[in-house]
């Protein structure tokens, strides 16, 4: 079904929500039907009530939700039934949310304009998350579509993260940082966005003079050990230019049938630390 809810979400309206509500919160839908409550394994769709109700719950208090789509995709044609619908009803009812494909995709250029087409038109996310180890042709297929955004994979909160990502060439420069500053000469490198892991917050300094206007996607707070503060100290910038990512601590507070109540009281918490270094 062809979503035909909202047009495209800019970044200047994604500042703007910041504003509002005072929040840079992105929440992951990272949706196992093992871990949700089991009154809700009942249900046609566990999958999409799960997310309705933390949507419901948290949506005046994040911009953003950010579906990692290999949770949808390991249940088949129902699981990518569930994220349609998901996507759809975030759409008709909660327009000003930015939504991000977490697919990691990045393929040769004919194979990226379909995962393109497939996320951006059919449906409808704001934004993709794109591995760019293949380079710019693979890449750039995505940057095509107007008003959509690009999330390069650069600095990452994974342990073999550090395989390749900080290796360094004779003159120091690390891999993640040529990446970052090769990926600007790109075509519509502007709706370029990038993953930053929150537990590389020593990085961030040095990010934010290759990148000091873009905004950067950041897992890896909470579960993961990365610290909020050490983020905003050093990756803030002018608009704020972060969305920072939760997704377990928030989603699974509780297995119980007040899961999405447990939710709210989780997102408030990073929602009013978050305030503070708005102010």
């Amino acid at each position: 079904m062809h979503n035909v809810f909202l047009l495209n979400m800019n970044k200047q309206q994604l500042i703007e929500q910041i504003k509002i509500k005072k929040s840079f919160l992105c929440i992951g839908l990272d949706v196992d039907l093992k871990k949700i409550p089991k009154h809700l394994l009942e249900l046609d769709d566990p999958i999409f009530e799960f997310n309705k109700q933390i949507i419901d719950a948290t949506h005046h208090l994040a911009v953003s939700y950010k579906p990692n789509i290999a949770f949808y995709e390991a249940y088949g044609i129902k699981g990518w039934k569930s994220l349609e619908k998901t996507i759809n009803y975030i759409k008709k009812n909660y327009p000003e949310i930015f939504t991000i494909a977490d697919a990691k995709r990045g393929d040769i250029g004919n194979t990226s304009t379909r995962y393109a087409k497939a996320f951006f038109d059919d449906l409808n996310f704001d934004s993709i998350t794109v591995a760019p180890y293949m380079g710019s042709d693979s890449v750039e297929p995505f940057l095509a579509f107007a008003d959509k955004f690009t999330i390069l994979l650069a600095l990452t909160s994974n342990v073999g993260g550090l395989d390749f990502q900080v290796l360094k060439d004779e003159n120091g420069i690390t891999l993640y940082e040529k990446v970052i500053q090769q990926s600007l000469n790109w075509k519509n490198s502007d709706q370029l966005m990038y993953v930053i892991g929150a537990t590389r917050s020593e990085y961030f300094k040095k990010i934010r003079k290759i990148i000091p206007n873009h905004f950067l996607l950041v897992p890896g707070i909470g579960t993961q050990g990365g610290s909020l503060h050490e983020v905003c100290k050093y990756g803030l910038n002018k608009d704020i230019g972060l969305l920072i990512n939760s997704s377990r601590g928030i989603i699974y507070a509780s297995n119980k049938k007040d899961f999405a109540q447990k939710a709210k009281e989780k997102t408030l918490e990073l929602q009013k630390e978050m305030e503070t270094y708005i102010n």
